[in-house]
């Protein structure tokens, strides 16, 4: 699960190794035992990035099969915290920075120009399952 924080034209992102091409992804993760899908993300939004997050309207559903994997992003509002106080240890990757970075640097950072289209229409669909994680661009 992810979440998508945008303010003033700019992502919430995080700099670590991924499975993909890009080091900048969005925050998120698993699912606990006993978790619910809000609890998660504001759990994983505060441990990856420092940030104390409401959680708002989710954004899409969308799958990544080889990996056996169902991705389920939200939309959220940042009520708090302290941006880049990363609970070490909290990821089995290790957090080299978070950051805001605008919308329009995306591209450079390997995210599609579909990913960036949707961010900048606020998410047209909401709610929806999308399909493979290349139908948005990730």
């Amino acid at each position: 699960m992810t979440g998508i924080v945008i303010e003033d034209g700019r992502i919430l992102l995080l700099d670590q190794d991924t499975d993909g091409p890009r080091s900048w992804s969005l925050p998120g993760g698993k699912v606990e035992d006993g978790e619910s899908l809000e609890e998660a993300l504001v759990r994983e939004m505060r441990e990856e990035t420092g940030v104390e997050v409401e959680v708002g309207r989710l954004l899409y559903v969308c799958d990544h099969t080889r990996a056996h994997v169902v991705h389920i992003t939200f939309e959220a509002r940042r009520v708090g915290g302290r941006m880049g106080a990363v609970e070490e240890g909290a990821d089995t990757r290790p957090i080299r920075q978070v950051a805001f970075v605008e919308l329009g640097d995306l591209s450079g950072l390997g995210f599609s120009e579909t990913f960036v289209k949707l961010c900048r229409d606020g998410f047209p669909g909401a709610g929806s399952y999308m399909g493979p994680k290349s139908a948005i661009g990730l």
